[in-house]
């Protein structure tokens, strides 16, 4: 082979890895939703394909803050814990006399609160973040049952009911949420000095800091955001059940969370990933979901393929093409 000749296959094999790179899971997504149709016949009708999108949107948000914890080399697995506290908040507010509206922003507000309690553990007292957020998932747990008595809290009238099962033009306000989070987290991270600092802490925390970068407020922003976005979820949740439970609401959505972000392309051990990814790899596990359930396959294999894929997602992340890129 001439030298020419190798220049241009070694181009052509670049190009390659350029466009499987860019792509990330999106054939994986697209043949999915391919195979579950030829399968049923049903799985890309309309009224199948909004249910896919109300499933997929909780996890879409909840996937979006755990990916500006994951980008920083961190992990948060308290967000279904939080979430459940923050519905229980939000379902407890919606009671009150001519206030219910104030369920909305209280249930954002206790998130946010208990994320930023993670993050400020984590950043000022230089604790693991996997062991910080593994105790916050079983004490915010206990919270979330204290604060419902360890009961069900029901409100058949619940004010903003219609953010989980109201529709704008024919598209479920869950997934104008769910769309709205990942455009406003694609700013952050590709548009401000603030998007550019995550980066760097997840690919090298003490270079990061010997470069003036303030990492502290970095890991405070990062959980800030995904205690955040786990309140968003409770509401989300709370407005679509009409009710909230302590104990039952939320459980394992940390790991569909983590999953979605690891498929989308961001590393776990941080610095490489983007917010584009992360919403195809939310969309493949309800994709996933909704797909097994339309073909009749029980709930026993439903948990073990949904088990598969998030050790598919690990396996994926440590034999990655190096190299990816913010998109």
């Amino acid at each position: 082979m001439t030298d020419a000749a190798s220049r241009t296959a070694t181009a052509r094999r670049e190009q390659f890895k350029t466009m499987i790179m860019a792509l990330g899971m999106l054939p994986v997504l697209i043949l999915l939703a391919l195979g579950f149709e030829l399968m049923t016949g049903k799985f890309l009708s309309v009224n199948n394909i909004s249910i896919v999108m109300q499933q997929a949107s909780i996890n879409i948000v909840l996937a979006a803050g755990m990916t500006f914890v994951i980008l920083t080399g961190g992990i948060d697995l308290s967000v279904g814990s939080i979430l459940a506290a923050s519905a229980m908040a939000a379902v407890i507010a919606s009671l009150w006399q001519g206030l219910g509206w104030l369920g909305v922003p209280l249930g954002m507000l206790m998130g946010l609160v208990f994320g930023i309690a993670n993050g400020a553990i984590i950043a000022f007292l230089g604790l693991p973040p996997f062991i910080v957020t593994l105790g916050s998932l079983t004490a915010v747990r206990g919270v979330a049952r204290l604060m419902g008595g360890d009961t069900t809290v029901f409100n058949s009238d619940l004010p903003f009911a219609v953010i989980g099962n109201g529709s704008l033009f024919g598209v479920p306000w869950l997934a104008i949420i769910a769309i709205a989070v990942i455009l406003l987290s694609w700013g952050i991270l590709r548009g401000t000095v603030l998007g550019t600092w995550i980066y760097a802490v997840g690919g090298n925390r003490e270079a990061a800091r010997l470069t003036g970068i303030k990492v502290t407020l970095v890991l405070l922003f990062v959980y800030g955001m995904s205690g955040l976005m786990s309140g968003l979820g409770g509401v989300m949740s709370a407005s679509r059940l009409y009710a909230a439970n302590g104990l039952q609401l939320g459980q394992a959505y940390e790991l569909d969370a983590i999953a979605a972000v690891i498929l989308g392309g961001t590393s776990l051990v941080g610095g490489v990933g983007s917010i584009w990814g992360t919403l195809i790899g939310a969309l493949i596990i309800a994709v996933l979901s909704n797909g097994l359930i339309l073909t009749g396959v029980s709930d026993i294999w439903q948990f073990i393929i949904k088990g598969l894929v998030i050790i598919l997602a690990v396996a994926l992340d440590r034999y990655r093409i190096k190299g990816g890129a913010r998109t």
